[in-house]
């Protein structure tokens, strides 16, 4: 199954989201993803709002930084969207920009054993489970969701590197890849993470987002272009996509389904 959405980035300012969501909902797409980039816009706070001034849109938060949040708060805040907005959101979560977590303080000496603890502590919780964790960085004593909901959310983790992407084929429900994955990449981590799938859950459907830049429009590739060479990610092959709407529409969808 292929579907199509479309990234709300937070270098925009947060005044313009609802325009955007209205947009998304009205030409038919069918998600809308979200970023928490440090210092930019709250992933919880735009997507409450973003579910709020929809009516079937589907909501993503490509994601959550773990070692910003206690996990404890994190359950909180998406057992209270999903009982509100019951199978609209699609919850992500992270390593988060190891720099960035420097800056505030809180990088950890194993983001992977932290990740490990989290989403195995953050699915408990939403599974309406009281919990003990004594861990090495997460620790609760006897924590349960009061307001759990009704239907346990997937939870999806991103993963670049082969040690996170077996992690997290064990450990969430789908893998959200970075738009510098080039399409070998995503055979490669399709793979890792097909590998360190549980025999009990191999046959369930996993899915894997991919995040694509594109632009439509005067000038498109030249301001592709421009992008990456900003990034320096010129150099990565096939990570890019320009045209009209109708031609880059079609790529996107080519290059989700094959990701698949």
């Amino acid at each position: 199954m292929t579907t199509l959405g479309v990234v709300f980035r937070p270098q925009q300012p947060p005044e313009r989201l609802r325009e955007v969501v209205r947009a998304a909902e009205d030409c038919g797409l069918e998600e809308l993803w979200l970023w928490e980039d440090c210092f930019l816009e709250g992933g919880i706070a735009t997507a409450a709002a973003a579910l709020a001034w929809s009516e079937r849109l589907r909501i993503g938060v490509g994601v959550l930084p773990v070692p910003l949040r206690n996990v404890a708060i994190t359950a909180m805040e998406l057992a209270t969207l999903e009982r509100m907005f019951p199978g609209r959101g699609i919850w992500g979560v992270g390593h988060g920009v190891q720099d960035w977590m420097g800056q505030v303080g809180e990088r950890v000496a194993s983001p992977i054993t932290l990740l490990r603890e989290y989403l195995e502590t953050l699915r408990a919780l939403l599974a309406g489970q009281r919990i003990t964790v004594k861990g090495r960085y997460v620790q609760l004593d006897e924590v349960a969701l009061d307001w759990p909901p009704a239907t346990a959310p997937p939870i999806l983790a991103a993963a670049t590197g082969p040690r996170t992407l077996a992690l997290v084929g064990a450990a969430a429900d789908g893998v959200i890849l970075t738009s510098s994955t080039p399409a070998d990449g995503i055979r490669s981590a399709a793979e890792i993470v097909r590998a360190a799938r549980p025999e009990a859950a191999a046959a369930q459907p996993y899915p894997i987002v991919v995040y694509l830049l594109a632009a439509t429009g005067a000038g498109a590739a030249d301001r592709v272009a421009a992008e990456l060479r900003a990034e320096r990610r010129d150099t990565i092959p096939g990570i890019g996509v320009a045209g009209d709407a109708w031609s880059t529409c079609q790529v996107t969808r080519f290059y989700f389904r094959w990701s698949r």
